[in-house]
C-alpha cells in the first residue's frame, strides 16, 4: 500500500511522512533527499545546476541507497551533505530537469515496489504514484511554512531571517508550480489538510485517522 503526502516547501510533509510511516508501521520514502542528492552531486561536479545535459546525465547515472537513515550516492555518505543551504536550495533547481525527474521517478517506483510506503514530495500522488490507495495534500499560510524552515535552518546551525526565508519560500513555490514537468499540483482525489495553527503531532493524528479508515488498517 502506498501513502502520498504532497505540498508546497515549509507545509511540514517530511516529518509528518515519517511521523505518519512510524504509527502504520510503514517505511518512509524521502523523496526530497533524493533530489538533494542529485543537486550535491552535480555540485560536486562542478556542474552548474542550470545544466540540464550535464545535471541530467549525473541523475541518469547515479545510485542512491538507504542505508538506514543513511542515504548513499555511489557509495558515499550525503546524509549531511544535503542539507546544506546551497544543496537544499539547488534541489528545486534539478527538480525542473526532465531527465532529472525522470530519473528520480524511476528509482522511487522501483524502491516503492512490494512494499508498504509513505512517500512525500511535490509530484507523489499525481505523477509518480497515481494509483496510490491514500493521498494527501498539506498546505499551510506562507509565513507559518518560513516560521518552520527558519527554525530548521537554525537547528542545523545555519541561521537566516523570517523575511529572507519567506522570500525563499515564494521563490521556491512559484517554481514547484510553474514548472513544465510535474509541477505541484493537488491530485483530483487528494485529501487537502492545512497545517496552519496545528503541531506536528496533532497534524500526525488527523492523517492517522484518515488514513486507517481508508485503508482499512487497524
Amino acid at each position: 500500500m502506498i501513502i502520498t503526502i504532497d505540498g508546497p516547501a515549509g507545509a511540514g510533509k517530511s516529518t509528518t511522512a515519517k511521523g505518519l510511516a512510524q504509527r502504520l508501521g510503514f517505511e518512509f520514502l524521502d523523496t526530497g533527499s533524493m533530489y538533494r542528492a542529485v543537486a550535491w552531486a552535480a555540485l560536486s561536479r562542478g556542474l552548474k545546476l542550470q545544466d540540464e545535459v550535464g545535471v541530467g546525465a549525473v541523475a541518469t547515472g547515479m545510485m542512491l541507497e538507504w542505508r538506514g537513515t543513511q542515504l548513499f550516492c555511489n557509495d558515499t555518505d550525503v546524509t549531511t551533505d544535503i542539507r546544506q543551504p546551497e544543496v537544499s536550495a539547488g534541489a528545486s533547481v534539478v527538480a525542473a530537469n526532465p531527465e532529472v525527474r525522470k530519473a528520480m521517478v524511476r528509482l522511487q517506483r522501483e524502491a516503492a515496489m512490494g512494499r508498504n510506503i509513505v512517500t512525500e514530495g511535490r509530484d507523489q500522488g499525481s505523477v509518480v504514484f497515481p494509483d496510490a490507495e491514500c493521498k494527501f495534500y498539506l498546505t499551510a499560510d506562507p509565513t507559518k511554512r518560513a516560521e518552520r524552515r527558519l527554525r530548521e535552518l537554525e537547528e542545523r546551525g545555519h541561521p537566516s531571517t523570517l523575511d529572507r526565508v519567506l522570500a525563499e519560500i515564494y521563490d521556491r513555490d512559484h517554481r514547484d508550480k510553474t514548472r513544465a514537468i510535474s509541477p505541484l499540483v493537488k491530485a483530483t482525489d487528494a485529501i487537502e489538510v492545512d497545517t496552519s495553527g496545528y503541531s506536528q503531532g496533532e497534524v500526525v493524528d488527523r492523517l492517522e485517522e484518515i488514513a486507517r479508515e481508508v485503508l482499512k488498517v487497524r
